[in-house]
């Protein structure tokens, strides 16, 4: 279903975000981001509930050119879309309550191990990132996951520094934790 152009999991429109709002990514994360997001085009709905059409404008003035014209490409090519379709409906996938209150209580414990405000976008990033890694579901893989990073996060200095200083990246640390 996700392979359609039109379909637009929502969660992914967030996850790339929070990955390109994120300080001190490198470049190919980036690049990353912004090619996922070009191979899709979300409703007007989508890009105003999720702001990622503000966060793709910002990144047209990266200081990487690379970055610059594929978020230049993105941007144009969803205005180009919503100007010419914009009366049509859309499809729209969301999460259940329940599970957002998993994921929302994964992130404070993500933050309270990292040391960071409530909220903070590098643990909103962490749990995306495991979220996704585990096909988008609350299972036991996505719980033990959650619970190595933190277990990681609180009792190792080093990892907790390398993470908060970008040395290592998110989808890299959730990776090398994944259960």
């Amino acid at each position: 279903m996700e392979r359609f152009v039109r379909v637009v999991v929502v969660e992914d429109i967030k996850r790339w975000k929070s990955m390109l709002e994120l300080p001190g990514q490198p470049k190919e994360n980036l690049i990353e981001a912004l090619e996922e997001l070009k191979k899709k085009i979300p409703s007007k709905e989508v890009l105003l509930s999720t702001k990622i059409g503000h966060t793709v404008n910002k990144m047209r003035k990266h200081s990487d050119h690379d970055v610059a014209s594929l978020a230049k490409d993105v941007y144009t090519q969803w205005r180009t879309f919503i100007k010419n379709h914009s009366n049509r409906p859309s499809i729209e996938v969301r999460s259940d309550p329940k599970t957002e209150a998993f994921r929302k209580n994964a992130r404070k414990l993500l933050c309270e191990a990292l040391d960071l405000e409530i909220d903070h976008p590098l643990a909103e990033n962490i749990e995306r990132e495991a979220f996704h890694l585990s096909s988008r579901l609350i299972s036991t893989p996505y719980r033990r996951t959650v619970r190595a990073l933190v277990f990681s996060l609180k009792h190792k200095p080093e990892i907790r520094a390398e993470v908060k200083t970008g040395t290592l990246t998110v989808p890299a640390f959730v990776q090398s934790h994944k259960k």
